[in-house]
C-alpha cells in the first residue's frame, strides 16, 4: 500500500521465509513551499554523494530528464537554489540545499525507533500466522550503528531499537529473546545493571566502543568536560531515560559534582546518537554525548570521554548462544576495522 501526506507506507516481502515489514514516511512540505519530503531528501542525499546530476539519476535509477525535473520543482517551490553547477566540476549543493538535507536527515533519525518498533510488530505478527515461533530471533537493543550495519544482513533477526533498560526489561517480560545493552566505561556495572551478570552464561560481550562529547565542529564553545557544559550554560541534548549512554553522562555529573539542573536542555531527548548529532550540526543544540563514528559522520567535533563494552543478554529458554554465534563473529570482525570501536576484551 502507499499513502503520502504524513502517513506511513508499507511494503511486504513475499513468502513466509522472507517476510518482512518496511515502513517509510511519505509526508508534504505545504504552502508556500510545495514539495514531496521523501522525493527531496532522496534526490539531496544523492547529489550530495555523487556530485552531479548524472549521477544523482543513476543512483535513483531514474532517467537525467526526471532528476532535473524534480530538482527544478523543488527550486521552484523554495524560490532558492539548492544546488550549484560548476563548469568540469560538476554540482555541489547549496548551504540552503545541505541544510535542507540535513534538517531531512534529522527528521528520518527521530522516526526511525518509532517505525523500527511497529515493523518489528507487523512483521511478528504476520509471520506468526505463516512460519514456526522459533523461526526468528527477536532483539531488542541499544542504538549502536555499528550493530544496525551488521543485523541488516541477517534476515533472521528482528531488531527494536529500545534504550538499554527497556530492551532489557522487554527481555525479562519475555517479549524480546535477547537484549543489547551498555552502561558506559570499564569497571563494575552499576545499579540496576548488576543483576543481569547473576547469570554469567547468559551475557556475553559484543563489541568495545569510544564514546564522548559531540559538540560544533571547531568546538566554539570550549567545551572539554560536563563542568564546562554547565559553566557555560551550553545547548545540551539528551538521551531518553534508561538509554545506557544517558546513565553514563548523568554518572559523570555526579564524580563531577554538576547539579543535573544546571545542564541546560538536560530534558531535551532523543532516542539514537545520530539524532543527537543531527540538532548539534543544524545549530539546535551545542552539545551531547554519542559515539565517535556518529560524531565523525556528522562532522562534528569530538571529545573522547571513555570505552565501554556493548553486551548481549539471551534468554537461554528461548535460544541457545550459538544461534547468535555467527552475528557476534560479525561484530567482532567489524569493530576490528571501525575507528572508534574494537573487539571484545578477553
Amino acid at each position: 500500500m502507499a499513502v503520502e501526506d504524513g502517513r506511513a507506507v508499507a511494503s511486504v516481502a513475499s513468502g513466509w521465509d522472507g517476510l518482512r515489514v518496511r515502513l517509510h514516511v511519505e509526508g508534504r512540505c505545504e504552502g508556500a513551499s510545495d514539495f514531496a519530503l521523501r522525493g527531496a531528501h532522496q534526490l539531496l542525499e544523492a547529489l550530495g554523494r555523487t556530485g552531479s546530476l548524472q549521477g544523482a539519476a543513476e543512483v535513483l535509477s531514474i532517467s537525467y530528464r526526471s532528476a532535473w525535473g524534480q530538482l527544478d520543482a523543488l527550486e521552484q517551490a523554495l524560490g532558492q537554489p539548492v544546488v550549484v553547477k560548476t563548469k568540469g566540476h560538476g554540482s555541489s549543493l547549496t548551504p540552503l540545499g545541505i541544510a535542507l538535507l540535513t534538517l531531512l536527515q534529522a527528521s528520518q533519525t527521530r522516526l526511525a525507533p518509532a517505525l523500527a518498533a511497529e515493523e518489528m510488530a507487523l512483521t511478528d505478527g504476520l509471520r506468526r500466522l505463516l512460519e514456526p515461533s522459533d523461526a526468528r530471533i527477536r532483539l531488542a537493543a541499544s542504538h549502536d550503528p555499528l550493530l544496525l550495519e551488521a543485523i541488516e544482513a541477517r534476515r533472521e533477526i528482528d531488531l527494536m531499537v529500545a534504550g538499554s533498560l527497556d530492551a532489557l526489561a522487554r527481555l525479562h517480560d519475555e517479549s524480546v529473546d535477547a537484549a543489547g545493552f551498555h552502561y558506559g566505561s570499564d569497571g563494575p556495572p552499576p545499579a540496576p545493571f548488576g543483576a543481569v551478570f547473576d547469570r554469567r552464561d547468559l551475557v556475553v560481550p559484543l563489541f568495545r566502543r569510544e564514546q564522548g562529547l559531540m559538540r560544533a565542529a571547531g568546538n566554539p564553545l570550549d567545551l572539554g568536560s560536563v563542568a564546562d557544559i554547565a559553566a557555560r550554560q551550553a545547548r545540551f541534548v539528551n538521551r531518553q531515560r534508561g538509554a545506557g549512554t544517558r546513565i553514563w553522562f548523568e554518572r559523570l555529573c555526579a564524580e563531577a559534582g554538576i547539579d543535573l539542573t544546571r545542564i541546560v536542555g538536560h530534558q531535551t531527548e532523543e532516542f539514537t546518537h545520530q539524532a543527537v548529532a543531527a540538532l548539534i550540526a543544524t545549530g539546535a543544540a551545542d552539545v551531547g554525548m554519542g559515539t565517535r563514528v556518529v560524531a565523525e559522520r556528522f562532522a562534528l567535533d569530538f571529545q573522547p570521554v571513555g570505552w565501554e563494552t556493548y553486551f548481549l543478554a539471551i534468554r537461554a529458554t528461548r535460544i541457545d548462544t550459538e544461534r547468535l554465534g555467527p552475528l557476534r563473529e560479525d561484530l567482532c570482525s567489524r569493530a576490528g576495522r571501525t575507528p572508534g570501536y574494537a573487539p571484545p576484551l578477553g
